[in-house]
């Protein structure tokens, strides 16, 4: 299952620290972020619940860039 985030984070390296660290958590098959849509692609590995998944996503992006925030 795919499904798109509306994010918001304020820089170029900030959204490459963000995919970097929701590519890590665990549930995610794939996530891509594009800095100039402000949005956060996400492919979930089968049998993850995407909502428990993108808790951790986010509290994952909150360590590497504290002011971000993706939109559930």
């Amino acid at each position: 299952m795919k499904k798109s985030y509306k994010i918001d984070v304020d820089c170029a390296n900030c959204a490459n620290k963000m995919e970097e660290a929701a590519q890590k958590t665990a549930g995610v098959k794939n996530a891509s972020v594009n800095f100039m849509m402000l949005k956060m692609n996400v492919e979930f590995e089968d049998g993850y619940n995407p909502k428990e998944v993108m808790q951790e996503v986010r509290k994952n992006c909150k360590k590497v860039e504290d002011d971000c925030e993706i939109y559930l």
